[in-house]
């Protein structure tokens, strides 16, 4: 009963501030925010947004396997922030866009146009709802406890939430409702990381020692270029993930482009990446504590490493008090993330695909059929299953985002124009051909591509545009 009390009252608090800050509706209030979004509050706001209830239940697991070399991108990421705003911001702004893929457009096309925002929508939908169902996994967990509620109910209704607070206001009520849903993730994160250093008799500063000291805490790896856990792969897979990422993806550019000038854009996203890298040590931080906390309390880990906080929490062995701390940051975290991927979708389909920019009613339709195939997409991952489901959303990202580098890179760095109509196969073609050399060179060789697939994706479809361009 107090998990479901905690998602009622958490919801009761979304739905208010969606009210102060959505009594003026309409299509701009809903794409754009009127512009007027103070900076600070977009930076906070998109940690939330970023680290998603997927990386509040996988990144602590991770140790169990990688030990803590997910750091190497993390510091990728941090220079990947910088290209975003100062290469793709001022791009943004200079045409002051609502869509980003209406650069597209202007440079190419409408078929390119096109290719380009149905690249984002596909991989937005997928990504969006392989990170949510294993949050609805956790709160399915908790509420079967006291209800036998089916999976697809949890589903349904969770996003049902989320789909009544942005219907009226989308954006602009997303930059405060992201704020407070940080705000709630931090606290959480840090409460559990003290509740779990108590447990094992530390306090904090002795529990950052404890986990400096730890084998698992090895984050560099310079040896094996063969591992996908290379520093340079890593690196560098780290600096193009935020470029596709953030930097070409609507849903988190969105909340960028709310802010009145270029000035504050640019403060808010170097600001963000400065503040990233840290949240996710301590969640890499928080593993190694609960695989400690595991062999003190003799409990075998669990087969899966997305499990490893949820199964101790769950389990009641963190008392009651850690139980309602992990269910607001999962619901803090999965909230944060799927808004922002509801409402950048509906962005996206109404302006990009069907060009109907000021139509409020069909925007209000779009918005409603997102949430469906939102919850469709998401009942078919829990159909699949998957393994580790953090690595399987950079893997969708290598090759669903491959094609809008190139289109990106092939317009800002070039002058040329590719021939309109050869665009999309090219697009297509890049990331089947990509997946047959992965299966191709791991049968001949044994060497696995990790996320540098990415790179290699976006570098197939830039040549493909080359060759088929002229001047």
């Amino acid at each position: 009963m107090l998990v479901l009390a905690t998602v009622i009252l958490y919801f009761v608090v979304l739905l208010l501030v969606s009210h102060l800050v959505g009594k003026k509706g309409g299509n701009d209030a809903f794409f754009s925010g009127n512009r007027q979004s103070p900076w600070p509050l977009v930076a906070f706001g998109m940690i939330g947004a970023s680290v998603s209830g997927l990386t509040f239940i996988g990144v602590p697991g991770w140790v169990m396997g990688i030990d803590m070399t997910y750091m190497q991108m993390c510091i990728g990421f941090f220079f990947g922030y910088l290209l975003v705003a100062f290469v793709l911001l001022p791009l943004y702004y200079k045409h002051r866009l609502t869509s980003i893929y209406t650069y597209l457009d202007h440079r190419f096309g409408r078929t390119s146009y096109k290719t380009g925002s149905s690249f984002f929508i596909l991989s937005k939908l997928l990504g969006a709802a392989a990170k949510f169902y294993v949050v609805c996994q956790i709160l399915q967990t908790c509420l079967a406890d006291v209800f036998p509620v089916p999976y697809s109910l949890t589903v349904i209704g969770t996003l049902f939430l989320i789909w009544l607070y942005t219907r009226r206001s989308g954006i602009r009520t997303l930059v405060w409702t992201d704020f407070i849903q940080t705000l709630c993730l931090l606290l959480a994160l840090v409460l559990i990381l003290l509740k779990v250093a108590e447990m094992l008799n530390m306090n904090f500063a002795e529990a950052m020692t404890a986990v400096w000291n730890d084998p698992h805490s090895r984050m560099f790896e310079f040896q094996d270029f063969a591992s996908k856990q290379n520093f340079w792969k890593q690196f560098l897979s780290g600096i193009f993930i935020v470029v596709v990422m953030t930097g070409l993806d609507q849903d988190m550019m969105q909340k960028n482009l709310t802010c009145k000038d270029l000035r504050s854009a640019q403060k808010d996203m170097c600001s963000y990446g400065i503040l990233f890298a840290p949240v996710n040590f301590l969640f890499l931080s928080l593993g190694i504590l609960l695989i400690m906390l595991y062999k003190q309390l003799g409990m075998p880990l669990p087969a899966k490493g997305d499990n490893l906080l949820s199964d101790i929490v769950l389990g009641g062995t963190m008392g009651t008090a850690c139980l309602i701390f992990f269910t607001i940051g999962v619901i803090a975290s999965a909230f944060s993330s799927a808004d922002s991927a509801m409402t950048a979708l509906t962005t996206s389909f109404c302006i990009d695909i069907l060009g109907k920019e000021k139509d409020e009613k069909t925007r209000k339709l779009v918005h409603l059929g997102m949430f469906v195939a939102l919850v469709f997409v998401t009942l078919a991952f829990n159909a699949i299953g998957s393994g580790s489901v953090m690595d399987l959303i950079y893997t969708l990202v290598s090759y669903t985002y491959g094609p809008l580098l190139g289109l990106f890179a092939f317009g800002m760095f070039t002058r040329r124009q590719p021939r309109e109509r050869l665009v999309p196969y090219i697009a297509i073609a890049s990331p089947l051909i990509c997946y047959a050399i992965d299966v191709s060179v791991f049968q001949l060789t044994g060497y696995k591509f990790g996320y540098e697939m990415l790179m290699f994706n976006g570098l197939l479809t830039f040549i493909g545009l080359l060759t088929v361009s002229r001047k």
